[in-house]
């Protein structure tokens, strides 16, 4: 009995660190991270990027491990939709073929609508460095209209960056469907 305890307590803790860890960021989550941190700070400004992610000690270090956990929380859910997405569409499409070709068809369609979320994030953080880059030049131009606009709490600039990080988000995807060609019925 105690035999079988123990093997279940085992068996548990090797599954639980499994899962937990899908979600964890891997060495690219945190070199990416990086990437857009140093761009993001570079847009914003060193104080700017201060103000957002905390004192001037840490902040690029707060944003790298925001930005990686962020990230990997992010793929880890995409790629669980896409499957099941494609789980979906597949089922309609009765796939002809191999034993296999449901899997196949699977096995794409995720690949794709991965590939495509991965694009709009790639999308999202031109906007945000593209947001930060405006916002700075709006504060240094007129701090007065800033004030303003976004209010002179430490807070104003991220609700600068966030509300025209938004704005430039729905700009794109406007302008991405007007290019795409109508549903025919």
């Amino acid at each position: 009995m105690k035999k079988l305890a123990l093997a279940a307590a085992l068996s548990v803790a090797v599954i639980v660190p499994a899962a937990a860890s899908a979600q964890d960021p891997n060495a690219a989550d945190f070199k990416n991270a990086a990437k857009f941190c140093k761009e993001f700070k570079t847009g914003s400004g060193a104080a700017n990027f201060a103000t957002m992610f905390g004192t001037k000690k840490n902040a690029y270090g707060k944003c790298v491990s925001t930005t990686a956990k962020k990230t990997a929380a992010e793929d880890d859910a995409q790629a669980k939709q896409a499957r099941s997405q494609a789980v979906e569409e597949c089922r309609t499409v009765k796939t002809p073929g191999s034993k296999n070709a449901f899997g196949k068809c699977v096995s794409e369609k995720a690949k794709a609508k991965k590939a495509a979320a991965d694009k709009e994030d790639e999308a999202q953080e031109d906007d945000k460095i593209n947001a930060a880059q405006t916002c700075k030049t709006a504060k240094k131009d007129d701090a007065t209209q800033f004030g303003e606009d976004w209010g002179t709490k430490k807070n104003a600039f991220g609700k600068c960056v966030s509300a025209t990080a938004k704005k430039l988000a729905a700009e794109r995807k406007a302008e991405r469907n007007a290019e795409e060609p109508a549903p025919t019925a």
